[in-house]
């Protein structure tokens, strides 16, 4: 496994813990939402709404909150909220680099809060551009392993554009260029094989190896700061060995 699908499989973790505790249906129902706006109530129009409420479905976020938020977002029902995505570039502990994206509607508000999460928690902010030219735009796919092998799933997404297949566990994760994203999306589909979700992510040109004191710190730096109903999610060029996983025992 590369190192990329080490972090990978830390976060992914990570995600179903915040599923459990609900910091991620906030999240997953903001995600319905723009995706309406954007494109549209209809999900079998609009791949972008469906594979959000798959993946809410995935997490068990209740079908109410689910179809609440499509119809705000598509104008069926009023309250739907002037969402803007916004990016902040920092270094977390020891020079972690971070890129931290929100999806908020009061800028103001999302930058205090992480402002204050990174000051509190021994990260730093950054001006713009200085962080973000170490990460590549990615489209990752998260796929149910089931009884399929690494290479089938290389086979049925690889004239797509497929890059590279993780092994992250009880799931794989396909990396593309987020050009080839929907292309991958639909050579899954194609292939009759199920994802959980297909999504953009960045990932670091080059990860920066971290022992398990640092590698704690800075989880609970990003744990503070998807304490932010901003915050949707944080990137960072940290790679872990097996070593450091089995000492953190994420």
């Amino acid at each position: 496994m590369s190192g990329h699908s080490k972090w990978a499989t830390t976060k992914h973790k990570k995600a179903a813990n915040d599923a459990k505790r609900g910091k991620e249906f906030a999240k997953l129902v903001k995600n319905i939402e723009v995706a309406a706006r954007t494109g549209g109530g209809d999900p079998s129009a609009n791949p972008t709404l469906q594979d959000a409420v798959t993946k809410a479905k995935k997490s068990s976020v209740p079908n109410d909150n689910i179809e609440r938020a499509r119809k705000r977002g598509s104008g069926e029902e009023a309250g739907g909220a002037d969402w803007e995505t916004v990016m902040y570039e920092g270094y977390g502990p020891n020079g972690v680099a971070m890129l931290i994206e929100c999806l908020t509607d009061n800028r103001n508000r999302a930058t205090t809060d992480v402002r204050t999460a990174m000051n509190k928690n021994g990260g730093n902010m950054a001006d713009a551009g200085s962080v973000a030219y170490m990460f590549n735009r990615k489209g990752i796919a998260i796929v149910e392993k089931g009884e399929l092998s690494e290479d089938d799933l290389l086979m049925a997404v690889l004239d797509a554009g497929a890059e590279e297949v993780n092994d992250l566990g009880e799931k794989f994760e396909v990396v593309c260029e987020s050009a080839d994203m929907m292309a991958v999306r639909e050579a899954l589909k194609t292939a009759e094989i199920e994802y959980d979700s297909v999504e953009q992510d960045f990932r670091a040109s080059m990860e920066v190896p971290a022992d398990a004191s640092t590698a704690k710190k800075v989880l609970n730096l990003i744990d503070v700061l998807e304490e932010s109903d901003d915050v949707q999610n944080v990137f960072t060029n940290m790679a872990l060995s097996d070593e450091v996983l089995e000492e953190l025992d994420v």
